[in-house]
């Protein structure tokens, strides 16, 4: 018998969720010589335009896109803006000139169009008046468009045990981040800011910085709770730049502030770290799988800096043979931390297992399920990666555990089970 109920429940990419981000034509490198340069030549050719033509081309491209998109003219002026700082002559534009100078240099992308997959869920910050026994939750997910460029996007919803998993009206608007300080104190920081966004499945955390400039990629989200009872809605993210993965963190301040920041440290130039949702003896604690093959424990005194760890957690199992990982944070019940894993077995099946950790003592391994919790089905195993299900963090609401997940790099499903019998078939 399947220790998981599964939910009816699925989220699939959505070509229509766009956002405008900058577009930058420029010459291939043999013709980056070329006087004027492309940038130069599109703007004075705008300028050339008659009034009546910039009203036309207004009117045919711009226009339709108000309603898609809040703030529109605003967008493009800011991105006039930028061109305007490295083009002079833009500087002399009319008003509806300007406009057209930033349509020009930006483009509309669906960030959801290929797949939307490897959620995370924690307690939404208001979780209020939603009735005994229920919850509510903020789901973060990963959604990759063209150029298989990945971005975090987000939901809200709520679990109840008579109805299952249900998410809130998604916005039909969608809204990109602008950086607000880049690293200005020089701490790494870079603050960002989805304005406008009313709701949080608006914003969308497009890559902003060279380190992202590939993709933002599964975000594992965290309610972490100081010492002093302080609450911080954190999380780690891999950061991919088109050649290296690395690890960084990201604090969600609002709807549509956030800060970004780099992890330094040997662990911190991989991939899949995973904070734990508290200090475990004044300690900041974490997951990784720096060596892309066990999960590893590390302790470090600065919540931004990651060296050394020790091995955890093993392969063991026909499952998990070829390497593990965590899927989360750790979860804190009464029994200890329980870990969601994942592990990789024969023809690269992607299937998820649990751990339970020592609540003092997190380096010490209790008990782990022998057979996997959830694999692939025969219904649901295609996709852009065939076999894999995987999760980027679940969260435990009484003694229920309640697990969103990715299928096959593909799309999101949820699942739900009971905490005991989950710890009775552990050893």
């Amino acid at each position: 018998m399947s220790l998981l109920k599964h939910d009816k429940l699925h989220l699939a990419p959505d070509a229509t969720r766009t956002v405008i981000r900058p577009f930058d034509p420029q010459y291939p490198q043999a013709f980056a010589d070329t006087e004027p340069s492309r940038t130069e030549r599109i703007v004075d050719t705008i300028l050339a335009m008659d009034e009546d033509q910039l009203g036309s081309d207004q009117e045919a491209v711009i226009a339709p896109l108000q309603k898609r998109h809040r703030a529109l003219d605003a967008l493009l002026l800011r991105r006039y803006d930028e061109i305007a700082a490295i083009v002079p002559a833009a500087k002399g534009a009319s008003d509806a000139a300007k406009l057209v100078i930033g349509a020009y240099f930006s483009e509309e992308y669906s960030f959801e169009a290929a797949a939307l997959f490897n959620p995370s869920m924690v307690i939404h910050p208001d979780d209020e008046d939603v009735g005994d026994g229920n919850v509510r939750f903020l789901l973060s997910l990963r959604g990759i468009g063209e150029g298989h460029i990945s971005s975090v996007t987000f939901r809200t919803g709520h679990w109840t045990k008579e109805a299952g998993f249900s998410i809130d009206p998604v916005s039909n608007q969608a809204v990109s981040p602008r950086i607000e300080d880049a690293d200005v104190a020089g701490d790494g920081v870079t603050r960002i800011m989805c304005e406008g966004s009313r709701d949080p499945s608006e914003s969308v955390l497009f890559p902003v910085t060279p380190s992202q400039r590939q993709g933002i990629e599964d975000l594992r989200m965290c309610r972490f709770v100081e010492d002093d009872g302080k609450v911080d809605y954190l999380g780690t993210y891999t950061a991919f730049d088109g050649r290296d993965a690395r690890s960084e963190m990201l604090r969600g301040v609002g709807i549509s502030d956030f800060e970004m920041r780099e992890l330094t440290g040997s662990a911190a130039a991989a991939k899949g770290m995973a904070l734990f949702p508290r200090r475990v003896d004044g300690q900041y604690v974490m997951l990784g799988r720096q060596d892309n093959e066990n999960i590893w424990l590390l302790r470090s005194d600065d919540l931004y800096t990651w060296e050394g760890g020790e091995k955890l957690i093993e392969p063991k199992f026909s499952w998990d043979l070829c390497q593990m990982g965590n899927c989360g944070s750790p979860i804190e019940i009464a029994e200890g931390w329980l870990v969601i894993t994942h592990g990789v077995g024969l023809v690269r099946n992607y299937a998820m297992g649990a751990a339970l950790l020592d609540k003092d003592d997190p380096s010490k391994v209790l008990a782990r399920t022998p057979e996997p919790i959830l694999r692939p089905s025969p219904k649901e195993r295609d996709g852009y990666v065939p076999n894999v299900v995987y999760s980027c963090g679940a969260m435990v609401h009484g003694r229920t555990l309640l697990l969103p997940y990715g299928i096959a790099d593909n799309f999101a499903a949820f699942a739900s089970g009971s905490v005991d019998e989950l710890l009775g078939v552990m050893n």
